[in-house]
């Protein structure tokens, strides 16, 4: 059974993980007959939003505590985690992507990954272990991994796609139902909801990049 860790960066779109992407992707994996391993840095997020009114609040909370209630309670703070406890890793989208994980939604090609995500981003490309990205997740990526020329899709966002090009990657167009393998470095991406519109539309890439990265990590997809 491959060990596919899934690297959360919160709870919520605006200011954490999406949680129907991180939804989509554990389901996919246990379809797949994969073990999940959640995990997340022990950090404060970089905002809090109030996801009725949009509106910034005015509290803190910690990325590994909101990261806890997708996974049910069973997370492992990232800095305890390496390449060699996984088989592959798959980084679901959300705002917190390039909030926590990064500070790309602020400072974009000048931004700055968390130290303990840019590790385990090198380890598992080190070991030819496949890395997954979704939506706006592979910038974060691609921040990391730019001495590498990295490929990856976000869909069609010019901005974003320059930002990527800027930061030594390669970007690809892509529709929602697609994704884009990096035969290279083992990196699969999919846009998810940067193009959407729905649940069932952002599961077509999510389900198709689950079973590329399972696949690529020696598991049957």
């Amino acid at each position: 059974m491959p060990r596919i860790g899934v690297l959360l960066s919160g709870c919520g779109v605006y200011d954490g993980s999406e949680i129907h992407e991180a939804v989509i992707t554990l389901l996919a994996l246990d379809r797949a007959g994969a073990k999940a391993v959640c995990m997340a840095p022990d950090v404060d997020q970089h905002d809090v939003v109030n996801h009725m009114t949009l509106e910034p609040m005015k509290e803190k909370r910690n990325v590994l505590v909101e990261s806890a209630r997708i996974a049910r309670g069973e997370i492992r703070n990232l800095k305890g985690v390496g390449a060699g406890d996984l088989d592959g890793l798959i980084i679901p989208g959300g705002m917190g992507a390039a909030k926590n994980l990064s500070d790309f939604a602020v400072r974009g090609p000048q931004s700055v990954v968390n130290p303990e995500v840019g590790r385990l981003l090198n380890e598992m490309v080190s070991a030819g272990k496949p890395v997954g990205a979704i939506c706006i997740a592979p910038a974060t990526l691609t921040r990391a991994l730019g001495a590498r020329h990295p490929e990856v899709t976000i869909g069609r966002d010019p901005g974003t796609a320059s930002a990527i090009q800027a930061m030594g990657g390669t970007h690809k167009v892509c529709t929602v139902d697609m994704i884009h393998l990096d035969a290279a470095n083992k990196i699969v991406t999919t846009p998810a909801y940067m193009l959407g519109p729905g649940i069932k539309d952002v599961a077509q890439g999510i389900e198709k990049l689950v079973a590329k990265v399972v696949e690529l990590a020696g598991g049957r997809a």
